[in-house]
């Protein structure tokens, strides 16, 4: 009888874990990076351009991180964590990230043993053309190099 019994809380245990793993990995599927199509987007309080605007901003292929969605309106969160509303046609599939280190070293190649280009310090928004496992290749301003995929907010894969 004992056997049995272990048999059984083993198979439970198995089971939620293959429940709470495909949950995880499904609710992580629609959290995705956007970036801001234009100089000027509004971020709203709720899905409609009936509510106030909590803030604006003013740089464009800024990422955002989309959380929901509601018809035309994704709720979007910040590098900052400000969340709120954006209409969708104020969004791009442009992709973009910003550095969140002190100081990153844009590279000529995708190595560290490799030419340093420019320095890039906190914040600043780079472009993405492509990238691989450890590294993207970016450009800033009139720099383009790699940069190590860990320092960049806004690129998930």
């Amino acid at each position: 009888m004992k056997k049995r019994n272990k048999k059984n809380l083993n198979f439970i245990i198995y089971f939620f874990f293959i429940l709470f793993y495909f949950s995880y990995t499904l609710a992580d599927e629609n959290i995705y990076f956007l970036s801001l199509k234009n100089s000027k987007v509004n971020l709203r309080q709720g899905p409609s351009f009936n509510y106030p605007i909590k803030l604006i901003y003013k740089k464009k292929y800024l990422p955002v991180i989309i959380l929901e969605k509601s018809d035309t309106w994704r709720k979007i969160k910040d590098f900052e964590k400000n969340s709120g509303w954006i209409h969708i046609s104020q969004l791009s599939k442009k992709k973009s990230a910003l550095n969140i280190k002190d100081i990153s070293i844009l590279y000529k190649n995708s190595t560290i043993y490799s030419k340093p280009v420019a320095k890039i310090e906190s914040g600043r928004l780079v472009l993405i053309k492509k990238c691989k496992v450890s590294w993207c290749n970016v450009s800033s301003s009139k720099y383009k190099g790699w940069i190590l995929k860990k320092y960049l907010w806004g690129k998930t894969n």
